[in-house]
């Protein structure tokens, strides 16, 4: 890219509406960024006066933009993609040095991302490679125009945000010592400086010129203030205390009425954002119970009392409510705050003037309800990253029921037999009134729950059945959907949060009044219904399902017709509806299976209508575990349904392939995987032609790609191992192994199908494994990670126990000599000492070391031989008294279960439904000590005196070992001599 004027155009180009032309700006600009130097030219572009103009601001988007994505992309490139070119030092090094000086010339839509591109280098480079950072930053805090200093200080905010919800450590403390020392000075005297500026013109109307961006520059002082201290009271902190405590109380106080937009509902005004800051760093300070505070505390309790009470219903005072809230239910609960609240007038204050107002439903709350469901039942039954009013009142009634429960359930059940008593005289027109009070209700009931397993204790001063009789039910049971649809989903909620205090036969009576509900035409009534119904089939008791098969076998009919009516409606794909099937149709089970046609169609008919537009991962994926745990009661009671499977999902799953939609590929691959390992006579004719394809580059280039294509090429090999060397396909798989081998990320699946090429087709890879174990070698030289180190120990027990010690020896020191030896002693014994292998893993170690020590000659012949012959016993030995039935992990247990906690990557998500325990190769060996054991006698005997004092010094006077070597020889009947 020779000039500027190219550059101007192919960012200009990257806008147009064109795909063709975008797409050519786009490789051009790719293509440019690999060569040094570019980085600078985009900065000059952006510091080019004229692209200041207003006619420029597209392109001046389109810039800044583009070099905080190169910045994004090229800083720290990915080490699993080697074509992405990292920026050149050089480059590196004039970035750095202009960079802070340039963000503060350039207009604020150019600073902002300026201020990201700084916050990523930081990331990588600060402090260590990027020393006039900081300083660079502070000097900027003496500029004259505030927003300048409001950039710098929004990026030293982003930058500092890494102390923050982090362990403490050497490194983090030795970090945190330094930006201390360049910034802790320099903040206070800004803080006052910008501080006095802002309370000398509070009172003027209209406000100033730069007041709300000197507020905004206080606030982020705070946030630096909060990043700063979250880890520990810094000494100067401490000592400038009463300087810091007095500001923040004053602005606990102040008032900008020139900075009010009375119009204004949503959108906090400046100051308003200022306070919350400040409550957070109180709520931070009263959390640690610093010394320090506690003098200001009483001071500022009563200040944020009193800004609470008046703060208004309107959402743009949401944020510094509920920080208010959340500070006083943080003292509140605390024994050595009692005395601060015994009062008897201060909690019925608290629960009058506080909870009420704050608990009761608004307006903004029932536009939410209707128009926007999904952001109301995020906040309301998920709990959202940004808290609500209503449930910071909760958690501050909880905070006040763990200091003073009697007096608070009693002041709280005086308002809900009030509410309820208004609420009876006029139904219609007052259902808020009982909406507050199920709310209520629910805040001081509750002693110990959990998002799973819901409550575990109730307050015994709550009568939850009675209320549930008299209150609950007469709402679950009513059938009109439209009349007060807000306190009916309160209603089912009621139910979600205490079904673990229902009794079986309650549970029963109540699933048909939730089915009903299911049919409500309001989204969030018939959300929290399915929600309810699916954690009502996870609740156990002693780990039985107390709402099991039998339980749910009535209901099925009614309850899949109305989940599949939300399923089919207009409306957005609904997670918790398809999460519901899920869990009914596992607890079903086997009662399935008869409807197995009409389910599987009902659920490629949802697949079908998302795949033109994916848009909730939540959904896909519970709709794929719908798919796969009707495979599993189907095909893992007779495996012959896979047959018919692959004719129901065959042709769905080729739409996905060929339409390629990225977020189901890796979900279609695991199906593939699950139904081909049911299949009882290797591979279908559907399946052999699919194979070509799974072995192209192309396809592995995805990542999310990549674990479940694994996954099935495993099954292809376990299924058809013979029929797919003998079509020539060997070649291919390797080649998929070296691309997997390649790549840091990749390295646990190219091990598990390289694992699997053994099992299933020994002979045919042992032509090939000199230049397997070439490629493996070169990875463990340029880079010995803890992970590759034990995946390469796995690899050597397992081609040990498949073929023999003296192939091993043989193929390693063909590469060179003595390697065998060197990687016995320097990495395989030495790895088998960590703990972590799985219990299949640790067999397998077993039977390799025994062939290792008893069938290996070889190995005593080398020098240094028989000290690695010790060291190995010694070390087999403590696999074996570790105790093999102890050591299973997730890869062997059968953890499908419960797919309640499902966690999801950007990628690949894995289906637990379709997932299988980690296949044993050597499942014909129950006992592998007993092979042991049968191999050191038939050693010793051999040549009597000289193996039994070797065995006995490497067991290295461990009681416990030598029990277990005890134990073993008696168990197979042998002796050592």
């Amino acid at each position: 890219m020779a000039d500027k004027d190219h550059l101007k155009g192919y960012l200009i180009q990257t806008l147009s509406p064109d795909s063709v032309i975008r797409r050519n700006a786009e490789a051009n600009l790719e293509t440019a960024q690999t060569v040094v130097g570019y980085p600078i030219k985009v900065l000059e572009l952006l510091a080019d006066p004229t692209i200041a103009d207003p006619s420029q601001a597209a392109l001046r988007q389109a810039a800044s933009i583009h070099f905080k994505n190169l910045i994004k992309k090229r800083w720290v490139p990915d080490d699993d993609d080697p074509s992405i070119v990292p920026v050149a030092q050089p480059d590196r090094d004039v970035v750095k040095t202009h960079l802070i000086d340039l963000m503060c010339k350039v207009t604020p839509d150019v600073q902002r991302q300026f201020g990201e591109a700084v916050s990523i280098i930081a990331a990588a480079d600060f402090p260590e490679k990027w020393t006039d950072l900081l300083p660079g930053l502070v000097r900027k805090f003496a500029s004259d125009d505030i927003n300048v200093v409001v950039g710098c200080l929004t990026t030293a905010s982003s930058i500092l945000k890494r102390f923050r919800y982090v362990q403490r450590n050497d490194e983090l403390y030795k970090v945190l010592a330094y930006v201390l020392g360049e910034l802790q000075e320099p903040l206070l005297q800004l803080f006052q400086a910008t501080s006095a500026d802002v309370r000398a013109a509070a009172a003027v109307i209209p406000s100033p010129p730069g007041l709300a961006a000197r507020v905004e520059a206080l606030r982020i002082m705070c946030r630096i203030f909060f990043s700063l201290n979250w880890q520990d009271l810094p000494e100067y902190f401490e000592d400038h205390m009463g300087q810091w405590m007095e500001m923040f109380a004053a602005y606990l106080q102040l008032e900008i009425p020139g900075l009010v937009d009375s119009d204004e509902e949503d959108r906090p005004d400046p100051l308003n954002k200022l306070q919350a800051a400040v409550v957070d760093i109180l709520v931070l300070y009263a959390s640690k119970d610093e010394e320090p505070f506690l003098p200001f505390l009483q001071n500022f309790t009563s200040l944020i009392w009193n800004l609470l009470i008046k703060c208004s219903p309107l959402p743009k005072h949401d944020a510094l409510a509920t920080a208010l809230i959340r500070f006083l239910s943080g003292i509140i609960g605390k024994q050595m705050h009692r005395a601060l609240f015994q009062d008897p007038a201060s909690l019925r204050q608290i629960v009058s003037n506080i909870v009420v107002p704050n608990i009761k439903v608004r307006e903004v709350d029932v536009e939410s309800f209707e128009d926007d469901p999904a952001d109301f039942i995020l906040a309301d039954m998920e709990g959202s990253d940004s808290d609500t009013r209503r449930r910071c009142c909760c958690e501050l009634l909880r905070s006040m029921c763990r200091q003073f429960e009697k007096e608070t359930t009693a002041l709280c059940m005086e308002h809900v037999q009030g509410m309820l008593g208004e609420f009876a005289s006029d139904p219609v027109n007052k259902w808020e009134l009982k909406d507050a009070s199920i709310h209520l209700v629910l805040a001081v009931a509750v002693r110990a729950e959990s998002a799973a397993l819901g409550v575990s204790q109730v307050n015994d001063g709550v009568d939850i059945i009675d209320f549930f009789t008299r209150h609950i039910l007469p709402e679950l049971q009513d059938t009109n959907h439209s009349l007060r649809p807000m306190v009916k989903a309160d209603a089912i909620k009621f139910v979600h949060t205490f079904r673990n205090q229902f009794s079986v036969e309650q549970l029963c009576a109540l699933m048909p009044l939730l089915i009903f509900h299911l049919g409500a035409p309001g989204v969030v009534v018939h959300t929290y219904a399915a929600a309810c119904v699916e954690r009502i089939l996870t609740t156990k008791t002693a780990g039985v399902n107390r709402f099991g098969r039998a339980q749910v076998q009535p209901f099925l009919e009614p309850m899949f017709t109305a989940f599949f009516k939300i399923v089919a409606s207009p409306d957005p794909e609904n997670e918790y509806v398809m999460k519901a099937v899920m869990r009914t149709l596992f607890v079903a089970g086997e009662d399935i299976v008869p409807v197995t046609q009409m389910m599987i169609n009902k659920l490629t008919e949802a697949l079908g209508l998302v795949c033109k537009n994916p848009s909730n991962p939540h959904y896909n994926h519970y709709l794929f575990e719908s798919i796969a745990v009707l495979i599993r009661s189907a095909c893992g009671s007779d495996p012959g349904n896979t047959t018919a499977f692959e004719e129901l999902l065959f042709p769905p799953f080729q739409t996905v392939l060929q339409m390629d939609v990225a977020e189901f590929t890796p979900y279609v691959f695991q199906v593939l995987a699950q139904l081909l390992e049911y299949r009882p006579d290797g591979l279908s004719e559907a399946y052999v032609g699919l194979f070509p394809p799974l072995v192209q580059p192309l396809l592995w280039e995805r990542k999310g790609n990549v674990p479940a294509l694994t996954r099935l090429l495993q099954a292809y090999l376990k299924k058809g191992a013979a029929q797919l060397v003998q079509q020539g396909f060997l070649m291919g798989m390797l080649g998929v192994f070296q691309k997997l081998i390649s790549s840091k990320a990749n390295e646990v699946d190219a091990f598990l199908f390289l694992g699997t090429l053994i099992e299933e087709v020994p002979s045919d890879m042992l032509p090939h494994m000199k230049t397997i174990f070439n490629i493996l070698l070169l990875r463990l030289k340029s880079g010995k990670s803890v992970r590759f180190q034990r995946l390469i120990t796995v690899f050597f027990g397992l081609f040990v126990a498949k073929f023999d010690g003296v192939t091993f020896f043989e193929q390693a020191n063909n590469l060179q000599d003595g390697l065998g030896m060197m990687l016995l002693a320097n990495v395989w014994i030495p790895h088998l000492r960590e703990d972590g292998f799985s219990r299949t893993e640790a067999k397998i170690q077993v039977l390799a070391l025994t062939k290792l020590l008893c069938d290996t000659p070889f190995l005593l012949a080398q020098p240094n031989g028989a000290q690695a012959w010790e060291a190995a016993v010694g070390i087999v030995m403590k696999v074996l008294t570790s105790d093999l039935k102890a050591k299973a992990t997730n890869a062997d247990a059968d953890d499908v279960a419960d797919p309640g906690a499902v966690s999801f990557d950007a990628a690949y998500s894995r289906l637990r439904f379709a997932s299988v325990p980690a296949s044993d190769p050597f499942k014909e060996i129950t006992d592998p000590g007993i092979l042991l054991a049968q191999g050191l006698h038939r050693l010793c005997a051999s040549q009597p005196g000289k193996f039994a004092p070797v065995i006995e010094r490497a067991m290295q006077g461990d009681e416990k070992v030598l029990g277990t070597l005890q134990t073993m020889m008696v168990s197979a009947g042998l002796t050592l001599v």
